[in-house]
């Protein structure tokens, strides 16, 4: 009973903060026109019941910009995330089948792997004309080895287990070796690498967009709010990047906890916990 009340207690967990991360992100979504709204007559408001967040030097409220802020960063972590483990999983299974293809995913791996993540995820950035697709491709093409190494390591297991080994010496195909015999095995090391993926990709489009090599100024991004804070700071106006800053790391806080839990909920040992 006790374990139930704990498997419970975590499906809980996953489903309150699922629930918080959606109205977020479609609060952010609902107020975006709301945070590219100036008026001049609310200039550089303090923290107050009229406006929450205060308001920036152009009287837009920061409370409308953080949510809008938050909610294409979430965004982006998910379609990055999504991109980086589908690339992690084909390579992963690739690999482990394939010397070959072994071979080549380890010297890419260490290739990726050596360089500064932040350093690579500017690269990439670049290559691609900055903006949306710039920071998209460059969060989901610098993300992955990590995962990848996870699944080969998952495969080259699998591959040595006596029913993949019966399934090849009947004349079963690799293919259908795969979609039958490892697909279901790695789908939850997947999954839970996926939701751990969310937080790193969002500090880091968040980073690369604070350094100027991400999203243009003029979209609500919570690297553009931060940046654009920084010369307001030594004039006292600290609510123009306290709030936003406490809000990027609560969302990063809560999509990993929220990893976590599934990593463990996903676990065949905490059946018996």
């Amino acid at each position: 009973m006790n374990a139930l009340n704990r498997r419970q207690r975590t499906r809980l967990l996953l489903l309150a903060a699922g629930a918080v991360l959606l109205a977020v992100t479609l609060a952010g979504m609902l107020c975006r026109e709301r945070a590219m709204e100036t008026d001049f007559s609310r200039v550089n408001l303090a923290p107050g019941l009229s406006c929450l967040f205060g308001t920036d030097w152009m009287g837009r409220d920061m409370l409308a910009r953080t949510l809008a802020g938050l909610s294409l960063s979430i965004r982006i972590g998910a379609l990055t995330a999504c991109v980086s483990a589908a690339i992690a999983l084909a390579l992963g299974v690739v690999s482990a089948l394939s010397r070959a293809a072994d071979a080549l995913l380890s010297w890419l791996m260490d290739l990726f792997l050596g360089i500064p993540h932040i350093l690579l995820v500017m690269l990439i950035s670049l290559a691609f004309g900055r903006g949306f697709v710039g920071v998209a491709a460059g969060v989901s093409l610098s993300h992955w080895p990590s995962l990848a190494r996870v699944i080969r390591g998952e495969v080259l297991q699998l591959r040595q287990a006596v029913y993949v080994q019966t399934a090849r010496k009947l004349g079963v195909s690799r293919l259908r070796v795969v979609r039958r015999h490892l697909l279901p095995h790695l789908l939850p090391q997947v999954l839970t690498g996926l939701i751990l993926q969310f937080p790193h990709a969002i500090l880091h489009e968040a980073s690369v967009t604070f350094l100027g090599f991400g999203l243009s100024s003029e979209q609500p991004a919570i690297g553009v709010i931060l940046s654009e804070s920084m010369r307001y700071l030594t004039t006292g106006r600290w609510w123009l990047a306290l709030f936003p800053g406490l809000a990027l790391v609560g969302v990063v806080l809560l999509f990993a906890a929220v990893g976590e839990h599934l990593r463990r909920l996903l676990s065949p040992s905490s059946a018996h916990q």
